[in-house]
């Protein structure tokens, strides 16, 4: 053993990220990572998958699993993602996953793994009958970030323990077989303004797209009237809206109407405060629900236009695929050569 720090990578500035597709997308899904991944293309290579793979270690219909993946794929184009600028790609279609990942299930350690919370929240009482691939895979999206050599990963609160794996599997693999500085050490992307809506219904609760109440969320796919509506029966309390977010503390539903309508029009709480400061529910519920569907419905209506011509969207992940497929065999080659395997 030396004194001597490990390597840093020095390879060029990476994003990946991915939304699985089950269940339909939903203001969260957008202002907390669709808005950003259209950002992001413009300011570093940009790889955005559609997690097939994720989503099937939970039971998904076969004969719906692809329209679904059509669908994500939709939501991103409609969103502002360019295929010119962004790798946008099924994660099946990229083999390189599933194997980088087997490898990476022989780097980590079961004791990593039995401290990662999601699984115990999504198992819950029911751990064996949990599938396998519910347990492992973290590493799976350790194979997809470390794949490509992600250097930055959008994440949220619920991800960051999974980002943490990622590195200590990177420096792990990189110690066993040599390679200091072959992986980097993805850091994560703090998500900012809209990272967390709640449910309409909740404002204690995320909105999610597995609640049962679909008044809970606006979906991308609603009609105009619908995102309306749901925004006027949206829980609130009783109390006009304060000058300040200490104010605001103490009143969730409150407080997430105004994250919203912050996160929609581009501007701070505080600026959506001075501006409401004083006002009911019953004045400023109308303004946000014109805003929502200003926002929402293009995005609605270019998905609903996409969707109807599925063969287009099949050529932007065929595309994406093979140009994920180049990128990721290089990283793979390699790795099948430290590890030892014949034929590297």
């Amino acid at each position: 053993m030396t004194d001597q720090a490990p390597v840093a990578y020095s390879g060029p500035e990476r994003v990946l990220s991915g939304v699985q597709p089950s269940g339909a997308l939903h203001l969260g899904n957008y202002l907390g990572a669709l808005v950003k991944f259209t950002k992001l293309q413009h300011e570093m290579d940009t790889f955005i998958f559609v997690a097939d793979l994720h989503a099937i270690t939970v039971w998904q219909e076969p004969a719906r699993l692809a329209d679904q993946v059509r669908e994500i794929t939709a939501a991103y184009l409609a969103s502002g993602l360019d295929p010119e600028k962004a790798t946008i790609f099924p994660q099946s279609a990229v083999p390189a996953h599933a194997e980088l990942a087997w490898i990476f299930n022989c780097v980590a350690r079961l004791g990593w793994l039995d401290r990662m919370t999601q699984f115990k929240e999504k198992s819950g009482k029911h751990k064996e009958r949990s599938s396998v691939g519910l347990y492992t895979y973290p590493v799976l999206q350790a194979a997809d970030i470390l794949l490509y050599k992600a250097t930055r990963v959008p994440v949220g609160d619920d991800q960051r323990q999974h980002l943490e794996l990622t590195r200590d599997i990177a420096a792990k693999f990189n110690h066993d077989f040599g390679a200091e500085g072959y992986f980097p050490l993805p850091e994560a992307l703090t998500q900012g303004p809209g990272s967390r809506i709640m449910s309409l219904r909740d404002g204690s609760a995320k909105m999610s797209k597995s609640d049962p109440s679909d008044n809970s969320r606006l979906n991308l796919l609603d009609e105009p009237d619908l995102i309306a509506q749901k925004i006027r029966k949206a829980k609130t309390d009783p109390e006009p809206l304060p000058e300040t977010l200490d104010e605001l503390k103490g009143r969730p539903e409150a407080e997430n109407l105004i994250g919203i309508y912050a996160a929609l029009d581009g501007r701070s709480a505080e600026q959506v405060l001075a501006e409401f400061a004083g006002q009911g529910f019953g004045a400023f519920k109308p303004k946000l629900a014109d805003l929502a569907v200003a926002r929402l419905g293009p995005v609605g209506d270019q998905m609903r236009r996409l969707m109807a011509d599925p063969a287009e969207i099949d050529k932007v992940l065929a595309r994406g695929a093979e140009r994920a497929r180049e990128a990721a065999a290089p990283t793979l080659a390699e790795v099948r050569r430290q590890v030892g395997f014949w034929g590297a």
